[in-house]
């Protein structure tokens, strides 16, 4: 039986607003999840501007409360987490081990969106009558969300809230998978992380757990720097507004690494303006890592490149979602992985405007709607 409940939607010209929605009946290879928390991304608050209505949200975690005739390995009663990022397991990038770009059901990568790829069918999710696209095929700012099988990950913890749970699906996977799987920091090396929000502060928990030597932060928020240092930052650099590229940071950063820079350097601001910034903090033949998904264009002074250096610009941490997020839930579990200190404030869904506030003026690592 559809279930009406309440949303957060946009039209996509810039504003949001609370109202109910109609979830149908899952499909045959479909889930319907109650929303129990759901984590505040900048994307959400790009995605007001998208030019299009959706419902918001893309971090979440929840109970099943129904499944589809075909769905196996999910029942009533299972706690999940949420991935965006479903693989079809059949296409050319998943066979080569990128299952995070999925040519058939990536939301961002120019992959089929239609009832074959990552959105529940068509009439899955309507407002006003009408049917209204989930953010990401999810839609995690609602009390529930009706999603293919692939997009519920089962959360084995007996102790992990749901409120931590909520924000592996995005921040903390791009985080942590950026360390580990796509620059691969080797142990004994010497990192950089440029911006210590909820993704910053992955990428620090992932180069610590990989076995980083020195892990210098940088951000020009010295509460943040403060809150590095418990995630795994053996050094913090306060950066200045007016320090253009960060290269007086990057000069620290050397100083602070023999003079040579580190081995790996990450950017996790979403300021284009620093998207070139990493290169002039690693060593020559270092590798230069753009986690924070700027989509425009910026110029880049070839110099920075000199000499052998990389730069690499993964997508969501190269999540293998059946892989990453239990081995997250893993390292959570033995005290690893640091998740619920992660969290710095909750919000009820009315409060969403709040949380927006205070995500965009740096007052939180992570803010989490609570429903």
């Amino acid at each position: 039986m559809p279930i009406d409940c309440r949303a957060a939607l946009t039209t996509g010209k810039g504003d949001f607003f609370i109202d109910q929605i109609r979830v149908a009946d899952p499909g045959p290879d479909e889930v319907l999840v109650q929303l129990k928390a759901a984590g505040v991304c900048h994307t959400d608050y790009d995605s007001l501007n998208w030019g299009k209505s959706i419902v918001l949200g893309h971090e979440g975690a929840g109970i099943v409360v129904a499944t589809g005739s075909q769905v196996t390995g999910l029942k009533v009663g299972d706690k999940v987490m949420l991935n965006w990022a479903i693989p079809c397991g059949h296409c050319f990038q998943c066979t080569e081990g990128n299952q995070h770009i999925c040519e058939n059901n990536s939301p961002v990568t120019g992959g089929n969106h239609g009832s074959n790829g990552g959105h529940a069918h068509a009439e899955g999710t309507t407002y006003n009558g009408k049917p209204v696209e989930r953010s990401f095929n999810l839609g995690t700012l609602s009390e529930y969300t009706l999603v293919k099988q692939g997009a519920a990950i089962v959360n084995a913890s007996s102790r992990m809230s749901f409120e931590a749970a909520s924000i592996i699906g995005c921040g903390v996977m791009t985080g942590y998978g950026s360390a580990v799987n796509a620059a691969k920091v080797k142990p004994g090396s010497a990192v950089a992380v440029l911006g210590t929000g909820g993704v910053g502060l992955s990428v620090i928990q992932g180069a610590r757990i990989a076995g980083a030597a020195s892990i210098i932060a940088i951000d020009i928020n010295p509460a943040r720097l403060e809150m590095a240092k418990q995630f795994g930052a053996t050094a913090v650099v306060q950066a200045d507004k007016a320090d253009k590229g960060l290269l007086q940071a990057a000069e620290k950063v050397k100083a602070l690494t023999g003079g040579r820079g580190a081995d790996y350097a990450f950017e996790c601001t979403a300021v284009p303006a620093l998207g070139a910034a990493p290169l002039a903090m690693v060593r020559n033949a270092g590798i230069a890592v753009q986690v924070s998904g700027i989509e425009e264009e910026i110029t880049i002074d070839m110099n920075l490149f000199e000499w052998d250096k990389v730069y690499i610009n993964p997508l969501y941490g190269k999540c293998r979602p059946q892989i990453d997020f239990p081995a997250i839930t893993a390292l959570y579990d033995n005290g690893r992985f640091l998740l619920e200190e992660m969290i710095t404030r909750r919000y009820a869904l009315d409060e969403l405007g709040k949380a927006f506030d205070d995500m965009l003026h740096g007052r939180n690592a992570k803010g989490v709607i609570v429903f």
